[in-house]
């Protein structure tokens, strides 16, 4: 089989490259010669003690790893496909008590727990309040425009709803939200050197994080209240979460339901703006498939990390244990044996199997219903209240080595 022409060296963990591009042309490449593709890495740049990893870039294979856990595990290290040289063996260790990090069946004890917040009736609780802040928060980015009416629309729009909406399901203070947002930044930024994070600042960012929660979970045992926190940690005997595990629990909500969802919004406003007959048809018909394909475009999590626990086959190729495979989101979004014309944003796209939330299993996302009703409920309000909304500039890019990260959108309000 021949070897697409990959530049040597090309890596597509590559936090130089992500700055710049999804890599979609590479992807296709692969998908069609070699969707099992070994990429070399220099030793311990990505902090791992190995030469590389597999890069899986169909549909259906990187499915079928989501699906057989037993094969490939989140845990061994971790689903993070590449911190940084600087980082080391123990703080990685560390990461593992964070549910994205674990297997079954400590995953499943951990989920089972957690999912008591975002069962539907949880989810419907919320929606009201979520349609307030929403419109609260468009009517603030107007407000506060410039003179000639421009604004970034990341700070402004974006980031508030996933903010105030995790802050409303575990019951922190809308005022503290700002300190989350901080935290979460310093943590998944580290890539970025405009934020001049080291790894060093994430990891005391993640210790506010727990040290903070742990605090909530301590005062929600101490007098519980009719929220989530008050489910999860007030009767540990009882098959609730320990303090340190609610802690871990933040930690994720906070990058995962904070991160992936602001990011999903911005990139969805950027292809409303430059398909703008997608734009009049959201305004006009609202379609429910919308949000769907608004994940399936942005992809928020371009790839994460499984790592073989035995020798295994998958196409053509032997995997050995121990080997790591990155399972690339962005790639499988855009096959073309699963979507008509992936190429295209269409909110009217139907059926959409897109594995925006994962490719099922058990890491499947917890808060898939929660993103949706944010994008849902965001765009509504922006239609409303910003219908002549247009683009200033493109995209000013986050440096990571896999978030599809957007740090800055120009915007006016027309």
């Amino acid at each position: 089989m021949p070897c697409p022409a990959l530049p040597d060296g090309f890596d597509f963990t590559d936090p130089d490259l992500l700055q710049e591009r999804v890599p979609l042309p590479e992807f296709a490449q692969l998908r069609q010669t070699e969707p099992v593709r070994w990429i070399a890495q220099p030793p311990r740049i990505s902090g791992f003690d190995d030469a590389g990893y597999w890069a899986v870039t169909r549909h259906e294979d990187v499915k079928y790893i989501s699906t057989h856990p037993e094969l490939f595990s989140s845990n061994l290290n971790t689903a993070v496909i590449r911190f940084n040289e600087t980082i080391s063996r123990d703080q990685i260790e560390v990461q593992k008590m964070i549910m994205l990090n674990m297997d079954p069946p400590e995953h499943t004890r951990v989920r089972q727990i957690v999912q008591r917040g975002f069962t539907p009736r949880a989810i419907r609780s919320l929606e009201d309040a979520l349609r307030n802040r929403a419109g609260s928060i468009v009517e603030a980015a107007l407000a506060n425009a410039k003179s000639d009416g421009s604004f970034d629309f990341v700070t402004n729009v974006a980031v508030e709803l996933p903010l105030q909406a995790i802050a409303e399901l575990i019951g922190v203070p809308q005022d503290d939200r700002t300190k989350i947002f901080d935290w979460s930044n310093k943590m998944a930024a580290y890539d970025d050197p405009e934020y001049a994070i080291t790894e060093e600042v994430g990891a005391e960012a993640a210790m506010e994080i727990v040290s903070y929660a742990m605090n909530l979970a301590a005062a929600r045992k101490e007098c519980p209240a009719k929220d989530i926190v008050s489910q999860l940690v007030a009767a540990e005997d009882e098959g609730n979460l320990s303090s340190d595990e609610f802690g871990f629990f933040v930690i994720l909500l906070a990058v995962a339901g904070n991160e992936t969802t602001r990011n999903a919004i911005t990139h969805g406003m950027h292809a409303f703006l430059t398909h703008p007959e997608q734009w009049e048809l959201f305004k006009r018909e609202r379609p429910e498939t919308t949000a769907e394909e608004i994940v399936r475009w942005a992809t928020p999590v371009v790839s994460f990390q499984r790592t073989a626990t035995q020798d295994t086959e998958l196409g053509d190729v032997t995997i050995k244990k121990g080997d790591r495979v990155g399972i690339f989101y962005s790639s499988a979004n855009n096959d073309p044996e699963v979507f008509d014309e992936p190429e295209k944003f269409d909110i009217s796209r139907d059926p959409n199997p897109h594995l925006g939330f994962g490719g099922g299993g058990p890491h499947f996302c917890l808060g898939k219903s929660l993103a949706v009703l944010e994008i849902n409920l965001i765009f509504n309000a922006i239609a409303d209240a910003l219908p002549n909304l247009r683009l200033v500039s493109d995209p000013r890019r986050l440096r990571s080595a896999w978030l599809n990260g957007v740090k800055e959108l120009q915007v006016n309000t027309g």
